[in-house]
């Protein structure tokens, strides 16, 4: 609409048009007037031209008023505000999501094979019929880079309808092979094979059908075999290398054994490949699963909740804390002809992930744990590395500001790490579904949201981020310029326990949306009281599993929202592009059935017997993150709390201060101090002018859509059907037709003059002046909350990471998964120890910090 011109001169003034004898006129010129009609009355109520908060303004303020269609008979109100969020609530519907997972673990679907094309597809399937998106003769599945794959992206904010397509990435992936694991004699024979296979019987359907569908391995490992003594390293931290090293531990050419847990299972193998091991085996410890053990006389799985012994965890193990995505191409998408790098964040020694049955026999070699076994081990690891396509499905809700948006995603892969992966990714994916249903309800209901929606299926998630990250190292500028948020969905239901990790300035939402959607299973109590509930299976529990456990719980008490590490797919969005964002769902607690992470056995039946049964978690995280997206979206001011995040600052710098007089590396940090200081005035300054403007703003709202002031769009549209129930033939009374402030006056409707008579109108105060002031003055609030993300964005990056560039938060370096707070800061100190790094690194946040305040102040 914006290229459209308008021709010299305004609209002519209304003169009285000469009483005339009703004539006939033809079923032709009727059904071609009311064609007009239904254009012309379409093109007003979207229209944007001038300032683009006055856009705004009129596009929504016709969508509201229906003066309009009084022509063809009054409407149902369209749905909006506590009504909207009412019905959304009434959609999800635990039935209609068990069915859907039920289609989508039926079969694996390892990235880049034909059965992840077609859940692909199943996806852009659900995305169209609960959007009444039309089908086409082919599928809109483009190559990334291509013309239809940018303009797709890049058009958003001009669709006017719901659109939804796939984009086609390339990939590095690994495939397994061959493998084997054995205890050689003194003669250099094998003493011992072990079983690599999962075992499960019929109890479980799936799990026993698709059992060696996948085999047991790490996505990114290296290919290749290893021999020599085993050593084992408990999780296989930092300081548990360093530990063993200080008792006299060599690792030079041994193979190190260490248990799932604590950290990211790659950075297990960084460590020992720099000591010189030759190889890594990773399992999967019974202690860490708390209670619920076959020693504390609970029935492994699929005969009851514990673990099965032949359970293994695949994942990947590419160093994750230094840059996600595709390894060939760092910091830029992987279209089909990128140029592809040397893969330098990939392992160099082989690993394998192992069962429990397995390591418990292996571990019989080492005997107290402290030494290195008498006999060495063996093990094969033998894959495949090859560039192959994944599939992202996106869809899109335009909504009335076109360029605001909010943007939801999930991974739909069942990659590596999971064969049938009913809790990870399965929950999610039906999840945001049901949301994508809800949406569509309300859309049929005449609801449309103030910004537009994104909703996004990765693909390639478990291999180290892939979809979402190429995505976002695609189109980083558009998302930076237009995501408000950034709303994420993984495993939505693997326990009984609620979680979400946030950006601070969402913590407020988080809490108060939880706050509104009932517990699940618990009547008269909220889903936020969910954050304290636990499984029914009790016992002993290992006392250091109690402690990491204690300290994980603790680390989000002031607010219950937790600091965004990695792991999923906010990470580019949030640690790269700085956009405001949240991932949720329900988790285990130490008294759940275990839920076999990344194994066979995460299937349909565990989760429908022990994981959610009646799926009423899955309705009430549906419910919330609609809700939640429903507030993102349809506030006049965005509910984005900056203050939180400026006060959380200060906590994030007193836990700094607490680790440099443990190290004793003390930069000065008074400025650093003075300066978040500094943010939280401005911050609290912006929440006095954004609480005024919105209230301004809906007085002078309400006051226009009840018809006062001079403009008024519904007096328009009534003006306009008159005129053409006039030219369809319909009798008028005498004094309608004659009436002297007719808009159109003619009988000829000079419709390409409308952008010069709404200009004259403007310069005669037409158009409210205070409002349009109004309006621009929520845009310059809305435009500080959404940018203030960004204001912790380095271009420089990490030191030693340069792929991230959020110094507020970031996964740690040596964690992989959980959240450091200041990370430069922070690691200057804990791990590299230079009092220089640290004085440099609080400088850099220094400047960030200022330079974002006096952002707020303008």
């Amino acid at each position: 609409m914006d290229k459209i011109t308008s021709e010299k001169g305004a609209i002519p003034a209304p003169v009285n048009a000469p009483t005339r004898p009703a004539k006939r006129v033809s079923l032709t010129k009727k059904l071609v007037a009311t064609a007009i009609l239904v254009g012309t009355l379409f093109t007003l109520s979207t229209l944007h031209s001038g300032e683009r908060a006055r856009g705004h303004l009129t596009s929504s303020l016709a969508s509201s008023k229906n003066d309009w269609v009084a022509f063809l008979g009054k409407p149902k109100r369209p749905l909006s505000g506590k009504k909207a969020e009412k019905h959304f609530l009434s959609v999800p519907d635990p039935e209609s999501i068990i069915k859907s997972s039920r289609h989508f673990t039926a079969k694996p679907h390892i990235a880049g094979s034909e059965q992840d094309l077609q859940t692909a597809k199943d996806v852009l399937e659900v995305f169209r019929e609960h959007l009444s998106i039309a089908t086409t003769p082919e599928l809109p599945i483009f190559d990334a880079g291509s013309e239809l794959s940018r303009n797709s992206t890049l058009g958003i904010t001009s669709l006017t309808e719901p659109s939804a397509w796939i984009d086609t990435y390339y990939t590095l992936l690994t495939t397994p092979k061959d493998r084997a694991l054995q205890i050689l004699g003194d003669d250099g024979e094998a003493v011992w094979d072990a079983d690599l296979t999962e075992h499960a019987d019929e109890t479980d359907p799936d799990a026993h059908k698709y059992a060696t569908d996948i085999p047991t391995f790490h996505g990114y490992s290296h290919g290749g075999s290893a021999e020599g003594q085993l050593v084992y390293a408990n999780f296989g931290r930092a300081e548990d290398y360093e530990e063993l090293v200080k008792q006299g531990v060599d690792f030079t050419g041994k193979i190190v054994i260490v248990r799932y847990g604590a950290l990211f299972r790659g950075l297990k193998i960084k460590f020992a490949e720099e000591l010189g091991a030759v190889g890594v085996l990773i399992y999967s410890d019974p202690r860490d699963d708390g209670s619920v053990t076959v020693a504390n006389g609970y029935k492994p799985y699929p005969h009851g909740p514990a673990r099965n012994p032949t359970s293994v965890q695949r994942g990947s193990v590419f160093y994750i804390s230094y840059y996600p995505g595709d390894p060939t191409t760092p910091g830029y998408p992987s279209y089909p002809n990128a140029t592809r790098a040397e893969d330098t964040r990939l392992p160099s020694i082989p690993s394998l992930p192992i069962s429990w049955a397995n390591a418990e026999r292996l571990l019989e070699e080492i005997g107290d744990l402290r030494t290195a076994s008498k006999r060495s081990i063996k093990f094969l690891n033998d894959v495949k590395n090859e560039v192959k396509p994944i599939w992202n499905t996106i869809a899109v809700i335009p909504g009335h500001i076109k360029d605001e948006v909010v943007f939801f995603g999930n991974h739909r892969d069942g990659v590596i790490s999971k064969v049938l992966g009913a809790a990870d990714p399965t929950s999610g994916t039906v999840t945001l579904n049901e949301i994508v249903k809800g949406y569509g309800s309300l859309l049929r209901n005449g609801w449309r949201p103030l910004r537009t929606l994104v909703f996004a299926s990765w693909d390639g998630e478990e291999y180290g981020l892939l979809g979402s990250t190429e995505y976002g190292e695609d189109f980083s500028e558009w998302i930076s310029e237009h995501v408000v948020a950034y709303l994420n969905l993984d495993s939505a239901v693997s326990g009984s326990r609620f979680h979400a990790s946030a950006s601070p300035s969402l913590a407020s939402l988080v809490q108060k949306t939880a706050k509104d959607v009932a517990h699940p299973t618990e009547k008269g109590s909220s889903l936020w009281d969910a954050r304290l509930d636990s499984g029914n299976f009790h016992g002993p529990v290992d006392a250091e599993v109690q402690a990491l456990y204690d300290i994980e719980s603790a680390a989000d008490e002031s607010t219950g929202v937790s600091a965004l590490g990695s792991g999923s797919d906010y990470t580019v969005f949030a640690q790269r592009i700085g956009i405001a964002s949240s991932d949720q769902g329900f988790g285990g607690s130490l008294s759940d059935p275990v839920y076999h992470y990344h194994s066979i056995y995460d299937s349909e039946r565990w989760q429908e017997l022990y994981g959610d049964a009646g799926f009423h978690r899955h309705a009430a995280i549906a419910k919330y993150l609609g809700l939640f997206g429903l507030r993102l979206s349809d506030s006049f001011i965005l509910p984005i709390n900056t203050t939180q995040y400026a006060v959380e600052l200060e906590g994030y710098l007193e836990k700094v201060e607490q680790l440099a007089e443990l190290s004793k590396i003390k930069p000065d940090l008074g400025p650093l101090r003075t300066a978040i200081q500094e943010l939280q005035a401005a911050s609290i300054a912006l929440d006095v002018e954004k609480a005024k403007a919105e209230k301004n703003f809906r007085r002078l709202l309400k006051k226009i859509q009840k018809g006062h002031g001079r403009f008024s769009l519904s007096r328009m549209f009534k003006r306009v059907i008159r005129w053409f129930k006039h030219k369809l033939g319909f009798k008028e009374h005498s004094c309608r037709e004659s009436k002297k402030n007719h808009l159109m006056g003619h009988s000829k409707f000079r419709f390409g003059r409308y952008f010069g008579w709404k200009k004259e109108q403007e310069e005669k105060g037409g158009i409210p002046r205070k409002f349009i002031e109004a309006a621009k003055r929520i845009q310059r609030a809305n435009k500080k909350l959404s940018s203030f993300e960004k204001g912790f964005i380095s271009t420089g990056g990490l030191t030693k990471r340069e792929w991230y560039k959020h110094l507020g938060t970031a996964p740690g370096r040596n964690l992989g998964y959980g959240a450091t707070t200041l990370p430069g800061l922070t690691e200057a100190i804990t791990l590299d120890k230079n009092v220089t790094q640290a004085q440099y690194e609080a400088g850099r946040l220094e400047a960030l910090i200022t330079s974002l305040a006096e952002s707020l102040g303008e």
